[in-house]
């Protein structure tokens, strides 16, 4: 299953290696295959990054100097921030095609990034979470948030996703 549209994620000087790890394996798991980035903390992180399953072989890596300026006419920029007036993600209608953009884990994505956004949305929690898991929740809302798959695709997927240790199946 391929999602419908296209994602881009787009990360502002990131640090951690186990979130770049993280964030490589959230666009391998949901079928994005591209990542931006700015800064030069990112070369640094994606060498020891984390990620499993060869995650970080299936994403395309591109160092940026401005995330607006690679922004297509078909896309959309959207911030995911914890910035007064964003929108909550569940009250969000994702575009069809999207360049999401997230912040460092030690600051904020910049105010002319921000200003330059086509939507600017926030996660409601108590708290932030990190950069990975960020990530894994905004992908995992908009496949989500996407028309149900029959029967029969929803089986397919779940074997060709799954490992080689799992052979379960749901009796009835």
């Amino acid at each position: 299953m391929k999602p419908s549209g296209s994602a881009v994620i787009a990360l502002c000087n990131p640090k951690s290696p186990t979130n770049v790890g993280a964030v490589l394996r959230a666009c391998a798991c949901f079928g994005h295959d591209q990542l931006v980035y700015t800064g030069t903390r990112f070369e640094l992180a994606d060498y020891y990054q984390t990620a499993t399953r060869n995650a970080g072989d299936k994403v395309n890596r591109r160092r940026v100097n401005n995330i607006a300026a690679i922004k297509e006419p078909h896309q959309q920029l959207v911030a995911v921030e914890f910035a007064v007036g964003a929108t909550a993600l569940p009250e969000f209608e994702h575009p069809e095609h999207a360049i999401y953009v997230f912040g460092p884990e030690d600051g904020s994505v910049d105010q002319a990034t921000l200003d330059a956004c086509d939507h600017v949305v926030f996660i409601p929690t108590l708290t932030s979470l990190n950069l990975g898991a960020t990530v894994n929740v905004v992908l995992y809302d908009r496949i989500a948030k996407q028309p149900p798959m029959d029967k029969d695709d929803t089986d397919q997927l779940i074997k060709t996703s799954r490992d080689v240790n799992n052979r379960l199946k749901v009796r009835n």
